[in-house]
């Protein structure tokens, strides 16, 4: 069975909560910096005069020799010796808050989901682990090159035949994230995952 397309009212049926007008691009670009920043391994690192492994010996006597004084080896104006102010290991990650989490993520599905880029389906399944099976599946429902794939669940046999497919990406409802929402064509949802993604968007309840 082919895909449908996921209307705005038929995602209003499904319990999604949808962002109206322009509020939550301001968090969407919050978050994706976020998520960028965190994946950075803040290992880049230099040497300061003091790291260097030189010795603490003048290089050449005070006065008398016609040269400028010099004190040591390590000195930054010389050819290996420290670097100043250079790069040192640190932290890039920032922090979001879950409430500009949710609202980015809503924001990212609504913008999806109105620009037709979101299909539905009842379930994933291939009667092989074979990487023929998984393209036959993808390109019954789309001809987009970058797929999103979003599900509740993934067999085993699903995965094996998905792995070798570099534009296709699989994503369980509750892990999948506002930059992989921006980042694909098309994006395919079953039925079961829909509901767990109503859940992700439902605003907090308030307790008494």
């Amino acid at each position: 069975m082919s895909a449908k397309v996921l209307t705005a009212d038929a995602a209003k049926e499904a319990k999604l909560t949808l962002i109206e007008g322009g509020r939550g691009t301001q968090a969407v670009h919050d978050v994706v910096v976020a998520m960028r920043a965190a994946r950075r391994s803040g290992s880049a690192n230099s040497k300061t005069k003091a790291e260097v492994n030189f010795s603490g010996a003048k290089p050449w006597r005070q006065k008398g020799t016609g040269r400028a004084r010099a004190g040591y080896k390590s000195s930054p104006v010389w050819r290996g010796g420290g670097v100043v102010f250079g790069p040192k290991p640190r932290d890039y990650s920032k922090k979001v808050s879950k409430t500009v989490r949710r609202l980015a993520f809503q924001k990212a599905l609504t913008e999806r989901i109105n620009a037709g880029d979101v299909l539905t389906v009842d379930a994933f399944s291939v009667d092989e682990p074979k990487t023929k099976s998984f393209l036959t599946l993808v390109k019954g429902h789309t001809d987009a090159k970058k797929v999103l794939l979003i599900s509740d669940s993934f067999d085993e046999n699903f995965y094996r035949a998905a792995r070798n497919v570099r534009p296709v990406l699989l994503a369980t409802a509750t892990d999948v994230n506002t930059e992989q929402l921006l980042a694909f064509d098309k994006i395919i949802v079953t039925d079961a995952a829909l509901a767990q993604l109503a859940q992700r968007t439902a605003a907090p309840s308030k307790a008494g």
